[in-house]
């Protein structure tokens, strides 16, 4: 079923951890679900979105299909070098710390501009986000009254690793006691 104006009913916002496999993981899920006809606003910081307009060119954005769209929001971190890596612990800080009330902000403007009268877009009917990301989303999540739907982007198993790890921890299997 082909995207078009008349089918979108629902509207779902995509917010990945900002870091290159889970951003790259959401954006393929976003995309299935566009094609089946579902309204998507991915969610970038503005550091991952300035690489992506590097990376797909100035006419990237210009050139998106009606009812998918992205926008950026500030991560809280001074501004880098484009092509660098940002430290992963200010990374994570920031985004815990300093994200979420841009994320409710984008939330409710979305959804003003829904209820605008233009039609064309409608409110945000659910939030898609990283497991990773709960901080931001649960509070967006309570204040419009949107549900939440939380997507782990890792590998499986890197997943049953975080999921066993008390338990082997109890058991005294890990850290490894004596090995640096």
């Amino acid at each position: 079923m082909a995207s078009n104006r008349s089918s979108m009913k629902h509207h779902v916002v995509c917010l990945p951890i900002p870091t290159q496999s889970h951003i790259s993981a959401m954006l393929k899920l976003a995309k299935l679900l566009h094609h089946r006809g579902l309204c998507i606003t991915f969610v970038n910081t503005e550091f991952n979105h300035r690489r992506m307009l590097d990376a797909e060119g100035p006419m990237f954005l210009s050139d998106l299909p009606f009812g998918l769209q992205f926008v950026a929001i500030p991560d809280g971190l001074p501004p880098s070098q484009a092509n660098a890596t940002q430290d992963i612990v200010s990374l994570c800080e920031s985004t815990r710390f300093l994200m979420g009330a841009p994320f409710c902000t984008l939330i409710g403007d979305l959804n003003e501009m829904a209820g605008s009268g233009s039609g064309l877009i409608p409110p945000v009917s659910c939030i898609m986000a990283d497991g990773f990301m709960t901080f931001c989303a649960y509070p967006a999540s309570e204040t419009f009254g949107i549900p939440v739907v939380n997507l782990w982007t890792i590998a499986a198993c890197a997943l049953m690793g975080l999921m066993h790890y008390p338990k082997l921890k109890e058991k005294g299997l890990t850290p490894p006691k004596g090995k640096p």
